[in-house]
């Protein structure tokens, strides 16, 4: 019998050599290695001219309008550096509404007299490019005809060097637009967020008398999960090759019920790859922290240190890209799909969001006596009623067809948006809305630990909360639902500009307080109360996961949006409509483009996972069990020739057999009809379509490949099952 793949898997993971030493931490310290090939404010210092490089780090740190009288002498020092790092091409990188990024490389070489050549790159090269735009996802905005498009560079995400086997690349971050000038990508609409963001945020700053204060900026910290499997096994399951997840596999006799997988010991060739994918990311300067095992098999997170929500979401872009490059170096694959095993948890990608102005003060931090810090107070606020403001817009944020198999199972936040103050602030915020203002806030105290020669430890004045959408986490608010594939460029966008709005809000009204002649903590001891008593329904300190809450969620009128074409019509509402325009982050034309973007990825992404689970169901599954029913046939007729009776439980084997592999047929044939009758009407509704017939008739296909897993003999299944997938290190 010919070997099938999964053999052939199995054979190939018990076989294979890894080279495990690939990091040069001994030769080259890590404080050595960071930034090693970025275009840093220290390599600027040192290579630009002083009213250059002046000029430009007013535009990276204080959002002063980029000089375009010194690109030459920035382009030309870029240049230099690059060539000495072995650099033979430049590319302008920009996120696409692909979700992923995108470049076009082009040689510093230019032929000269003589058949020479020489090495150039001028000012306008680095400013601006011209990629062709038409095969982008657009929304609309441009036609397929339509191809020209622009990268602008932007100079507060600095360039860097990507090493390949056979030369090197000089990277430049970029903004991508159409001809018309409206935003194809996902940057933009963030620039533009933070900077709505931090003209509000300002207004409040200089009312404490922070006059020093320049720019406010949001800051994030994404802690990203994945999984990792040996690449034999990946490379034998068609589904994971097209999707990503696994469209078939049955429960394994173990999964994650033992909890043994969180925080173990990390596997060798796991440790390798993760030391390997952090030297990486340190020559590129994104400052990874930490890494551990998850909660799943084979599941693992890597964390950073927070930075600008721009240069973060450009690291961590990078993050995914180091993380799937490097895997194939030890034989393993990285699944960054949010839930690419069924009945284990899958992934998200934690961002952890703040507000810090320029001259280094976290407006989020709340001291020791966040009772005594009305600042604090004052933005901590301004978040709350932004989240309860505008909770549909989160949702809409994180919505995929991939993160609607994670949210609100067991290791995701659910679909309701709420937010978890923790007691010691939930306490304080209480006090204003009862008392007009606070006058004491909880304190931790210390632990005792019961054994002399361990330390008394430090106590936190109030408790974490993991089933928690939007949970504050100290000095910053934990965004939980975002999903692991995702950029987070889009949940920053929207959370920078409802906070924006609730700034304004007031802002607005405390000038107006001071104006009439009010002082200004009279104001605020007056205005908080209101607030927070008119927006108190988002805030919650119990399970989220609990159906009591999702009882309670309703009474509160919280919206509850469980699938993504529950909230994408969220996006061409009035309110969002005329809060992303009032502050220049979308224009109407590119907030209709983002619906139209999103409702087509959602229902590719269906159509294209129930074609590969009908093509897995017809050509892999049904032959092996049409074997195995023929084995069992066979055997049973053999043995009737030998003995008068055959033993009831065999035709019954049979029988249920025959009685599964008729269902599984019948529920592939319904797939495929699905799939051939789209819904007309809408893009809204093929979404609805998508979701309510496909995906439907993609679970029932799965619920009888799934019970023929637990049936066919081992030997003739041929996908590789869940128990090697995830348990083979």
């Amino acid at each position: 019998m010919t070997t099938s793949l999964r053999h052939a898997a199995l054979q190939n993971y018990t076989t294979a050599k890894h080279d495990l030493a690939n990091v040069p931490f001994k030769e080259k310290p890590i404080k050595d290695l960071f930034g090693a090939h970025v275009f840093s404010e220290a390599v600027q210092r040192e290579r630009l001219p002083k009213p250059v490089f002046k000029a430009l780090q007013r535009t990276i740190k204080q959002g002063a309008p980029l000089d375009p009288d010194i690109a030459d002498a920035v382009a030309t020092a870029m240049k230099d550096w690059a060539l000495e790092k072995g650099a033979t091409h430049y590319t302008h990188l920009f996120q696409p509404m692909t979700g992923l990024t995108a470049e076009k490389h082009d040689s510093f070489i230019s032929p000269a007299d003589g058949g020479k050549a020489i090495l150039e790159f001028s000012g306008k090269e680095l400013v601006r490019g011209e990629p062709d735009a038409s095969s982008f996802p657009s929304g609309g905005l441009r036609a397929t005809f339509e191809a020209r498009g622009y990268t602008a560079w932007d100079p507060t995400s600095p360039a860097y060097i990507i090493e390949g086997a056979n030369g090197a690349t000089l990277v430049i971050p970029t903004a991508f637009l159409s001809w018309t000038g409206e935003a194809l990508d996902k940057k933009t609409p963030l620039l533009r967020s933070m900077e709505a963001l931090s003209k509000q945020a300002l207004r409040i700053v200089k009312l404490f008398g922070h006059n020093n204060v320049k720019k406010v900026f949001t800051t994030v910290g994404p802690e990203q999960e994945y999984f990792l499997i040996d690449k034999a096994f990946f490379y034998a399951r068609p589904d994971l090759i097209t999707t990503g997840r696994t469209l078939f596999g049955a429960k394994p006799p173990k999964g994650q019920e033992m909890e043994d997988q969180y925080f173990g010991t990390i596997p060798e060739r796991v440790l390798a790859y993760m030391a390997d994918v952090e030297a990486q990311l340190f020559q590129l300067g994104v400052p990874v922290k930490t890494r551990h095992n998850e909660v799943a098999p084979n599941q693992y997170e890597l964390a950073p240190v927070f930075e600008d929500s721009n240069l973060g979401t450009d690291h961590q872009m990078l993050t995914m890209e180091v993380l799937r490059n490097t895997a194939g170096n030890y034989g393993l694959v990285c699944l960054l799909h949010e839930k690419p095993f069924a009945g284990i948890n899958g992934s998200g990608k934690h961002n952890n969001w703040s507000m810090s102005t320029d001259t280094g003060e976290n407006l989020l931090e709340p001291g020791d006596t966040p009772h005594d810090n009305t600042q604090f107070l004052v933005f901590c606020t301004a978040v709350i009623r932004a989240v309860n403001k505008y909770a549909k817009l989160l949702r809409v944020s994180v919505a995929s067809a991939a993160n609607d198999h994670r949210l609100g199972a067991n290791e995701a936040p659910p679909a309701i948006i709420s937010i978890f103050m923790g007691e010691q602030l939930q306490d304080v915020l209480n006090q204003v809305m009862e008392l007009g203002s606070a006058k004491t806030s909880k304190q931790g105290g210390s632990m005792e630990l019961g054994a002399t020669v361990l330390p008394k430890l430090p106590k936190h004045a109030g408790d974490r909360n993991r089933t928690s959408p939007f949970a504050f986490t100290g000095n910053k608010f934990e965004f939980r639902a975002v999903g692991s594939s995702f950029s987070i460029a889009g949940p920053n966008t929207v959370l920078n500009t409802i906070v924006a709005e609730s700034l304004d809000y007031i802002a607005t009204s405390l000038e107006s307080a001071i104006a009439a002649g009010k002082d200004l903590y009279k104001a605020i001891n007056e205005m908080l109360p209101t607030i927070l008593k008119e927006n108190a329904r988002v805030l919650f300190l119990g399970d989220g996961y609990s159906a009591e809450w999702h009882a309670e969620a309703e009474r509160r009128g919280l919206p509850n949006l469980r699938t993504t074409p529950d909230t994408l019509g969220v996006i061409l509402e009035k309110d969002a409509t005329d809060l992303f325009t009032k502050y220049k982050v979308y224009s109407e034309r590119e907030l209709q483009s983002r619906f139209a973007i999103l409702c087509e990825n959602y229902v590719k992404t269906v159509n294209i996972e129930g074609q590969c689970a009908a093509m897995i169901a017809k050509t892999m599954i049904l032959p092996a069990a049409l074997r195995y029913q023929g084995q069992l046939a066979s055997s049973i007729a053999a043995l009737k020739g030998v003995y008068d009776k055959v033993p009831a439980t065999q035709t019954e084997l049979l029988s249920n057999l025959v009685t599964a592999i008729d269902a599984f047929q019948t529920a592939t044939a319904k797939l495929e009809h699905a799939l051939h009758h789209h819904a007309e009407g809408s893009l809204h509704d093929h979404t609805l379509h998508a979701r309510d017939h496909v995906l439907t008739a993609m679970a029932e296909v799965r619920k009888f490949g799934d019970t023929l897993e637990t049936m066919v003999a081992d030997d003739l299944w041929p996908l590789p099952t869940y128990r090697e997938m995830l348990f083979f290190k």
